[in-house]
């Protein structure tokens, strides 16, 4: 009999962890176009930049660059070793991404562009963010929507905030992925 193996980045909860990340909330200058993430922020907290006090980023719904722009996810990796990769493919015009941030159940991760070249970013997964109902690699995006909950912003050069919710659910018969 095989014995089953733990690895350190591997979840140890025995159900889907509730999301305790509050919504994060982006602050971009006008001045200069400097964005700061922050959580719980009051009104009286809002930071200053460049001597005036930041406003708010909009944050926009992805249909409104899908013709330039495809940002997708895998969530990979199974028990041991869970991840979500996040990709994109320029389809037309200039868009660029500047910046992924993954919102997860316990936090968050940002990743910065730093070739024009690249197209994917890998967001290892450890503790209650790795928890996995199953053990497919990749994701089967089944009923249990084990990542429901996480979220991915994107900054799009000159085009703004976009979020994207990891929610997707594909039929058992879908071999489509």
């Amino acid at each position: 009999m095989q014995q089953q193996e733990y690895g350190p980045r591997r979840s140890r909860e025995t159900k889907k962890p509730r999301v305790a990340c509050p919504e994060p909330a982006f602050f971009q200058c006008g001045e200069c176009g400097n964005i700061i993430q922050a959580y719980a922020l009051n009104s009286s907290s809002v930071p200053d930049c460049c001597g005036e006090r930041m406003e708010r980023a909009e944050i926009k719904d992805p249909s409104g660059i899908s013709e330039e722009l495809l940002i997708d996810y895998r969530i990979t990796g199974g028990y041991n070793d869970n991840a979500v990769q996040v990709f994109w493919e320029k389809r037309s015009g200039d868009a660029s991404v500047e910046w992924i941030y993954l919102r997860t159940f316990s936090g968050g991760q940002i990743k910065y562009v730093s070739k024009e070249s690249k197209t994917s970013f890998v967001f290892a997964l450890a503790d209650e963010d790795s928890y996995s109902y199953c053990d497919e690699d990749p994701c089967l995006e089944c009923t249990f929507r084990c990542k429901r909950g996480f979220e991915i912003y994107a900054k799009i050069k000159e085009k703004g905030l976009f979020k994207i919710p990891l929610e997707r659910m594909r039929a058992s018969w879908d071999s489509q992925h």
